[in-house]
């Protein structure tokens, strides 16, 4: 699998390859466009260098432990990191209905939060209505119930989808949930190619241990590709699958074993879309990770 390279990494010319790393690390720092309003000291206000290596702090080091956002992105995948533009910030919600869960929303956006993070509950997870009778007892149990169109519409009412991420946790039925956002991005007039955010989408988890599955394992995976080749052509911000290893640990893995699981899946979501036809850089630097350990 290829790793995602989110920068160009430029060589410096000079003939010590220490400072080679530094100057181009340098180069892609000062061109990083997150870098406004960068912190450049502690919250005990004691004043920092954007970056500590061997070569500007007296240590005896013999490792090579790379530059942020060069390859091998052992010290992260930006330049800067996340001083000068942090993490989104996003609370797992959903409440019963499409309307509380909106209210919970706005809330959560009106008080900082900068991301949406979305709790289905059972029924959707497992693509039933909620008037279908093996949703008795679930519905809104745990997390917000979408039955249609409409309902997804509600949910995001009043929240102007090309200003914020959404993540949705969803696996068998992620491919309609999807479809349902486009269409509210597209009321809103938000072109799809300006949406951003993640779905779950990781089947292949699901037969591990959550078991949140729906069809047999070689359809799953052909609808699975499916989403990556239309979001790598169509949603070039969106996420199409979270490769995630939590719930592998939380049905009883140890760390090791959530890691293998976990890198394993993220390989056969390649080698599909691979073998689909994809390009790898088309789509690969759009996979992310989700783990416990």
């Amino acid at each position: 699998m290829a790793v995602a390279r989110p920068y160009t990494f430029v060589v410096a010319t000079t003939e010590d390859p220490k400072t080679a790393g530094v100057e181009a690390w340098r180069e892609l720092y000062e061109a990083t466009p997150e870098r406004r309003g960068e912190l450049f000291s502690t919250i005990s206000g004691v004043e920092n260098e954007p970056l500590y290596t061997p070569e500007n702090v007296d240590v005896d080091h013999d490792r090579d432990l790379g530059y942020p956002g060069t390859y091998p992105f052992t010290r992260g995948v930006y330049p800067s990191m996340y001083r000068g533009k942090l993490w989104t910030m996003r609370q797992f919600a959903g409440f019963g209905t499409a309307a509380e869960t909106n209210e919970r929303f706005r809330y959560l956006l009106d008080h900082g939060q900068t991301g949406l993070s979305t709790a289905f509950d059972m029924p959707t997870l497992m693509g039933y209505d909620s008037d279908h009778p093996r949703s008795l007892g679930e519905v809104g149990r745990e997390g917000v119930a979408i039955d249609s169109l409409e309902d997804m519409e509600t949910l995001f009412d009043g929240i102007p989808l090309g200003d914020v991420s959404t993540s949705m946790t969803i696996n068998s039925p992620a491919a309609i949930l999807l479809a349902f956002y486009l269409c509210v991005g597209e009321q809103q007039g938000v072109p799809r190619a300006d949406l951003r955010g993640t779905i779950q989408t990781d089947i292949l988890k699901e037969y591990i241990a959550q078991k949140e599955y729906i069809f047999p394992p070689e359809p799953s995976m052909r609808l699975v590709t499916d989403m990556v080749e239309f979001c790598a052509r169509e949603m070039p911000k969106w996420h199409p699958i979270s490769i995630s290893g939590y719930h592998i640990r939380e049905a009883g893995s140890n760390a090791a074993q959530e890691l293998a699981f976990t890198l394993a899946d993220g390989f056969t979501y390649v080698e599909w879309a691979i073998a689909r036809g994809l390009d790898v850089d088309d789509f690969a630097p759009r996979l992310s990770f989700f783990f416990n350990a």
